[in-house]
Formats: structure tokens, C-alpha cells, sequence
């Protein structure tokens, strides 16, 4: 794996239950893993003593705060805006030019394509492979960040939206970023659409590469992280944050989630327009001459 990047995985309260770091063990990371948790997460001690004091991050929450915009007044500190933008300082501490945030509860890392009339998926065997790729891609393109496709995105099977295009103008979750070109985040809630929203509205160029997939735990079934703030709050108030950040593009909408018999049969959701939101880049053999 290349020397100028690392993995930072973002987490809090789940010292012993850290999904996603043996999720990269088995499907072949094998470079450098930092555990970005925040100085009032009561299990400080509990991820040195399992990941190494030297693997483990810890950052000012309330300096970070301060440094954020919440968008609300409510000093809601049970969140992941501060850890995300946290990020780009804590790159440069430990010196790399690159580096993949991650969540702490990825099951899977998939491969994903078309085949015939049905989606396909395989399990990644060699991560450090993907992800060289990924950076290879970030600086080919350009772009602010990069990130992988979710499940979700690929509701609908081989009519979704993620199955008929290989990229998307969005990030969530996983997010390839450049030190020295930090991506800031705000809204103490749904941070990452805010962030892409936000982001295509001013030209800039964030992306997910819908050939490669990760598989997180069900929503708000796994204790720690966010999951108090999101059943405190309800998926209304989580999706207003975007609506309040990108007016002009996203509103609230109805996501279907599962089946008749499952909680989370329909639920509010966010919903973007995208006429409204990413930039078009016109060709250039439309320019009139002088």
C-alpha cells in the first residue's frame, strides 16, 4: 500500500465492536489504520488498549465545534461533523497527502455490475488494490473527494439509478480526500448530503464510483455512534438539515426501506433534484467565436 495515505475510521462508543476494521483485515488492507475518536468519548482508554495508543487519535471536540457550522443552537456534540472535518488536521499530523474516511460499521466491501438482466456483487479480496485505485481516480479527476457507492443506492436492482450509471455527483460514508484540499462538512446531522449538495451547487466535483459497493449495518440498530442522536431526532429532522443547507435542490420525500413487515417499510427521507443541483459543463464545440 502506498506510504502517503492511511485509513482514518471515524468512531465513538464502540471501542469493542469496531466492524469495520475487521472487515479491512479480511478483505486484504494491510496499510495504515488510525482510530479518529473524539476526547469526550468515555472509551479512550478501551481503543488504546485494543488498537495500539499509537493508532488511536484523539481530537478536541469542543475546538472543533467551534470551528464548524452546526447549522442549529442546540450544541448537539453526539455527532459526526466534528470527526469528519477533524480529519484534514490529524492528516497532517500523521504526515500523508491521502486518505479514506471511514464509518465504523461496514459489513462488506462488494464489487458491483451488470449482468444481463440482474445486478451481480463479489466480495473484495485485495483492499489495498481498490483503494490505490480510488486515490489513482481522486487525482485523475480531479476531484474533491470520491467515495464508493452504498447498498442502498441500488434499490430497484438493475433500474436503480447507481445500476445505470457508473458514477454519480454524491458522496456518502466513504470519503477519498486530499490534505491539502479539505472538503468541510457542516449541519450537525446529514453532514455528507449538505456537503455534495452544497458542493455542486458552487461547480465543485465530488463523486461515487458505483462499481465498487460497501455494505453497512442496518440504520440505527447498532448502539453507539449516532445512533441515539438519529432515534432522539427521527429522520425528518435529520434529512431538514439539507433542505435548510440546499433549498434550491433538496426537499423531504418517502423512501421505501424494506418490507411490509419491517419497521422501516417507508420512512422521511431526503430527496435531491438534481436539474438543480450539479453544475453542466457545456462542450467546448458549442462556444461561439469571437
Amino acid at each position: 500500500m502506498r506510504d502517503d495515505f492511511c485509513v482514518f475510521i471515524l468512531t465513538h462508543g464502540r471501542a469493542d465492536n469496531v466492524i469495520t476494521a475487521r472487515t479491512l483485515k479480511r478483505q486484504g488492507y494491510t496499510g495504515k489504520t488510525f482510530f479518529v475518536v473524539d476526547d469526550q468519548d468515555g472509551q479512550v482508554g478501551r481503543y488504546r488498549e485494543n488498537f495500539g495508543a499509537e493508532n488511536v487519535l484523539v481530537f478536541d471536540k469542543e475546538d472543533a465545534w467551534r470551528r464548524c457550522d452546526p447549522m442549529d443552537n442546540a450544541h448537539r456534540m453526539g455527532v459526526i461533523l466534528y470527526a469528519r472535518n477533524a480529519c484534514f488536521d490529524l492528516a497532517r499530523k500523521v504526515g500523508v497527502k491521502y486518505f479514506l474516511e471511514l464509518d465504523d460499521d461496514y459489513k462488506q466491501f462488494c464489487f458491483r455490475w451488470r449482468n444481463g438482466d440482474k445486478l451481480d456483487w463479489k466480495d473484495m479480496d485485495d483492499l489495498d488494490a481498490v483503494f490505490e485505485a480510488m486515490v489513482e481516480f481522486l487525482i485523475a479527476t480531479n476531484a474533491d473527494t470520491v467515495a464508493m457507492a452504498q447498498a442502498g443506492d441500488f434499490v430497484g436492482g438493475i433500474g436503480s439509478t447507481a445500476a445505470g450509471h457508473p458514477l454519480l455527483r454524491k458522496a456518502m460514508n466513504t470519503f477519498f480526500c486530499r490534505t491539502d484540499r479539505p472538503v468541510r462538512f457542516q449541519g450537525s446531522i446529514n453532514e455528507d448530503v449538505s456537503m455534495y449538495a452544497l458542493a455542486g451547487l458552487r461547480g465543485r466535483l465530488v463523486l461515487t464510483l458505483t462499481s465498487a459497493m460497501i455494505v453497512q449495518m442496518v440504520t440505527q440498530t447498532n448502539e453507539g455512534g449516532m445512533t441515539g442522536t438519529y432515534l432522539d431526532g427521527g429522520t425528518y429532522l435529520k434529512s431538514f438539515y439539507s433542505v435548510m443547507a440546499a433549498p434550491s435542490c433538496v426537499r423531504i420525500s418517502m423512501l421505501h426501506g424494506g418490507t411490509k413487515d419491517t419497521a422501516q417499510h417507508w420512512r422521511i427521507h431526503h430527496h435531491v433534484k438534481w436539474e438543480n443541483c450539479a453544475a453542466k459543463i457545456v462542450s467546448a464545440k458549442w462556444r461561439k467565436g469571437k
